[in-house]
Parts: C-alpha cells; sequence; structure tokens
C-alpha cells in the first residue's frame, strides 16, 4: 500500500484515477440486481437501515438538527462515493439533502437513475470518478462506504475526497480491517460459506486497517470524531454497532 506523505496534496490537475477497471466490471455485472433486497445484494439492504441511521444521527450532531424532523437533512449537500444504484441516496434525499452520487460504472448510474424517475426524486447521478470532479464543488458531507478496500490507491482517493468536503464538514467512511478474522469472515464466510456476495467481491489484501485509515486522514487535517465496529449476528439476522472493529467499521472525521 502506498503511504501518504505529510505534505499537502497538489490539485492545480486532477490526480491520476484510483479507479480499478477490475472492480468497475465486477459490480457493473450486478447493477441490474442492486435493488432486489432478495438478490446477490441483499447483504446490502440488510445493513443499509444501520449505515442510514448512522449517518443521519452523526449529520445531525454535527449540524444540529433535530433528528426526529423528517426533513432534517434540509439544505445539505451530501456526496456519495461509490453510490452503486443509490441504496443510500435516495434515503437522504427523502430527508431533505441535496445528493451527488457518483459512480464510475455507467451501468450502475443508469440503474439508479431509472429507480430514482420512479420514485420521483430527484437525485444528481453521475458517471465519474471523484478524481474527476471539480475540486472547487464542495459538501457538507462526503461518503465513502465500502470504497476504499476497492480503488487502487487509499492514500491518493482519500486525498480526493477531503478536498471536496466544505471546511468544517463531515466524512463518513465505512470499511474493512485487516486481519486473520476479517479474512475467516468477510472472504471465506461472506463469500464461500454464507454465499452473500459473488467469490471475488473482496481482495484481502486491500482492506485497510484502523491506523493506516487514521494516518490518511490525518494528513488530510481530517480528525475522527466516532469510530464503531459493525457486526452480524446470525440468531437475530441482523446488523449492529459494537465495539468490535475487527471486520467491518465505520468512522466519522471532521474538518478541523
Amino acid at each position: 500500500m502506498t503511504v501518504q506523505q505529510d505534505s499537502p496534496a497538489d490539485f492545480s490537475r486532477a490526480p491520476a484515477s484510483t479507479v480499478d477497471p477490475a472492480e468497475i466490471a465486477k459490480f457493473s455485472r450486478l447493477s441490474e440486481q442492486w435493488w432486489d433486497p432478495k438478490g446477490k445484494m441483499a447483504p446490502l439492504h440488510k445493513i443499509n437501515p444501520l449505515r442510514l441511521t448512522y449517518i443521519r444521527d452523526a449529520a445531525c450532531r454535527k449540524f444540529e438538527r433535530n433528528v426526529k424532523s423528517l426533513n432534517c437533512l434540509s439544505g445539505l449537500r451530501i456526496l456519495d462515493i461509490g453510490c452503486g444504484a443509490g441504496l443510500l441516496c435516495e434515503p437522504f434525499t427523502r430527508l431533505g439533502a441535496q445528493v451527488i452520487g457518483v459512480d464510475p460504472s455507467a451501468s450502475n448510474i443508469a440503474a439508479a437513475k431509472l429507480h430514482a424517475d420512479k420514485g420521483h426524486l430527484s437525485i444528481d447521478y453521475r458517471c465519474t470518478t471523484v478524481e474527476e470532479m471539480d475540486v472547487r464543488e464542495r459538501f457538507d458531507v462526503v461518503l465513502a462506504m465500502e470504497v476504499v478496500e476497492h480503488v487502487s490507491d487509499v492514500g491518493v482517493f482519500l486525498d480526493r475526497c477531503a478536498a471536496m468536503l466544505k471546511p468544517g464538514g463531515l466524512m463518513v467512511i465505512s470499511t474493512l480491517n485487516r486481519n486473520w478474522k476479517s479474512f475467516a469472515l468477510a472472504i471465506v464466510g461472506a463469500e464461500y460459506v454464507l454465499r452473500w456476495l459473488p467469490r471475488g467481491t473482496h481482495l484481502w489484501d486491500k482492506f485497510v486497517t484502523p491506523d493506516e485509515l487514521a494516518h490518511h486522514l490525518h494528513n488530510n487535517k481530517l480528525a475522527i470524531t466516532e469510530q464503531t465496529g459493525v457486526v452480524y449476528s446470525p440468531f437475530a439476522d441482523r446488523w449492529g454497532l459494537s465495539s468490535d472493529m475487527d471486520v467491518n467499521y465505520m468512522v466519522v472525521a471532521e474538518g478541523v
């Protein structure tokens, strides 16, 4: 893994893309199944309510909103990087946010636009990458959910994500830790035993430890304010928050 240096990034020109073509092709093949809660994206549908609530609550605390309001995110600009077919974009739009969803897969974006149109939702979907976006564009909240473990250079990717934040903005990242437990559960268990995900969805050596993630965020003058593990309970058949960050974890960081 490339270790980011402490010197600030130069955004006078767009950096080389961190997109891995093999990863785009992999998820493009699944684009038509994104909105089927019983299909190959079923694990995302199961975890989505937890992620949505966690992000919503963090944003409401940061921007002093009433979490019980049906329009609690009104006026906030949210950038969802690697949005897929919009599983997070749509509920955040319903909560009043102005949502921009970007994904390098044209078929994912087509599926997202089609589903949003059916729901009469106005969402700015773009088939692009964060590196190709105009760095002068700024957002209150930047999301990178299950993305960093699929890019070719984590440091460069997070540099660009941080550059899109407004001063004092909020970044939320969800990813997978790299250790023996994550290999056993996220790859062997999820892909080969339970078959929740197609084989080859994840590459263990691309997983990111909390220390590595914290290093990149620190280099971009972002301070971690919250972090939590995300665990699955087979008995309750649901996901929950936990102090155990050995496999799935989420991090909230704020600009300083």
